[in-house]
């Protein structure tokens, strides 16, 4: 399997392919706004100095820890340093995992079991790092007769690697520990995700924390990386996205989701996921 040149070309061949694709980057790419993907993202750092947001929790990046996200989660990466990161981000079509699952073998729990106990990273220590990285170098040196089936087979062998670590970290692991970032933030994420039906505007959140309008929005964005605005409607678009896929109306999502005018709603969605809430409904349910 030949290794893409960028997370969107990953991200892409994986919704195309509706398999898997992953890629090695070395460089830092130009920094998303707050986003959501129709696939999974395991995210693997091999160096560390960022910080990553993820559906409202934030997480300090070091060397070995891996980041699961599911195709609901929103998530930014903050530009906390200018060091180089190398990291490896492999992107998962649930379908494509799903059909490899048994009875016995929920590949996909890593993705939807997070919660203070399981979150959504883990850290793999030295022997952990080194089996990871085998993997993908036998998915990288893959080619010739009989490629795509010896692709699966080393993919499901990792799925089976990661779970099993996910399982063992979730049974350790307490609260992920405050990273360092501004208190008041913290209580604004909180109250954001709490009250994502109701009246979030810039106002409205500095009268209800007791902060000047541009205060509020100044840490917030030095904190995150990314402005209020953005953050909601990201979040608006991934609560979206898991009601489509339950099978309520477009209406009734743009009311359930917070979005005010059904006109801002749809073109809010298109920009972030592609295609109408409509069309999306229809392929997910």
């Amino acid at each position: 399997m030949r290794a893409c040149r960028s997370c969107k070309e990953a991200m892409h061949s994986c919704i195309t392919s509706q398999k898997f694709a992953f890629t090695h980057l070395y460089k830092d790419e130009k920094t998303m706004d707050v986003h959501i993907h129709d696939c999974y993202e395991i995210y693997y750092a091999i160096s560390g100095g960022k910080q990553f947001l993820i559906d409202g929790k934030f997480y300090d990046i070091h060397d070995g820890d891996i980041f699961f996200i599911n195709q609901y989660e929103s998530h930014y990466l903050s530009q906390v340093d200018q060091a180089v990161h190398d990291r490896i981000v492999i992107a998962v079509h649930p379908d494509y995992l799903n059909h490899l699952s048994s009875a016995h073998t929920d590949l996909d729990y890593c993705f939807h079991s997070h919660n203070d106990s399981s979150p959504h990273k883990i850290h793999l220590l030295a022997d952990a790092k080194k089996r990871f990285l085998y993997f993908i170098h036998k998915l990288g040196t893959n080619e010739g007769f009989g490629e795509d089936i010896l692709d699966q087979a080393v993919f499901a062998q990792l799925m089976v690697f990661l779970n099993k670590a996910y399982h063992k970290t979730g049974k350790e692991n307490e609260a992920e520990p405050h990273s360092q970032y501004h208190t008041q933030v913290d209580a604004i994420l909180a109250y954001i995700n709490q009250n994502i039906q109701g009246n979030l505007s810039i106002d409205a959140l500095a009268a209800h924390f007791y902060l000047s309008s541009s205060y509020i929005c100044r840490i917030f964005k030095s904190t995150t990386g990314t402005t209020i605005n953005k953050y909601i409607t990201a979040k608006r678009i991934t609560i979206s996205k898991e009601l489509l896929s339950e099978g309520y109306s477009v209406y009734e999502v743009c009311e359930k989701s917070g979005f005010k005018d059904y006109s801002n709603y749809l073109k809010a969605f298109q920009k972030a996921v592609g295609i109408t809430p409509k069309k999306y409904a229809q392929f997910n349910l």
